[in-house]
């Protein structure tokens, strides 16, 4: 493998990573309640586990209320009995023909829980990250065709891209703490 290559397949599974922790991120809910915050609710269709999102139109009523319009009438009561098996911390309420969720205001040990539960998804990224250096490094090491020069270029440069990537890591937390204690 050639050493450009070497460095960008690195990058893009660090990239991954991030993307992968920057998903986790959005579910936490700051200020406003969005459709990200039942993202990973799954509902019964047709035998079948589909994303809410999938089956469903989901806005903002307020900044507190989600209103979730399913295509379909007759899935409200998988949808209802997905949002209760997620236990998101609301109780659904039955429209007819929509369900509305209506989220409590989050209240200051809600927000530190909240600030904590994202600082314990960037350490997961960050050991996510860390570990694409070792497998990255542990390659460089193993390719004896390597002058040694070149590999200690190399992991140089895969130290840089690391912290690169744990540097958007904790911006990306910080960033999200900041938006989470906003009142």
């Amino acid at each position: 493998m050639e050493q450009d290559e070497l460095i960008l397949e690195c990058a893009e599974k660090m990239a991954a990573a991030h993307e992968n922790f920057e998903k986790a991120l959005s579910t936490l809910r700051a200020g406003r309640v969005s459709a990200a915050t039942i993202a990973d609710v799954k509902a019964d269709y047709y035998g079948e586990k589909t994303p809410v999102t999938y089956i469903a139109s989901i806005t903002n009523l307020q900044a507190n209320v989600l209103v979730i319009k399913p295509f379909d009438r007759n899935d409200l009561k998988a949808i209802i009995t997905a949002i209760n098996e997620a236990n998101l911390g609301v109780n659904p309420i039955n429209d007819g023909d929509s369900i509305r969720l209506v989220f409590p205001t989050l209240t200051e040990d809600r927000r530190r829980d909240l600030v904590k539960t994202a600082k314990k998804y960037g350490e997961e990224a960050k050991v996510a990250v860390r570990n694409v250096r070792r497998d990255f490094m542990d390659k460089v090491k193993k390719d004896k065709d390597l002058p040694e020069d070149v590999a200690k270029s190399l992991e140089n440069d895969i130290q840089k891209e690391t912290d690169d990537a744990v540097k958007a890591i904790d911006a990306s937390v910080a960033k999200k703490e900041k938006e989470i204690m906003e009142i």
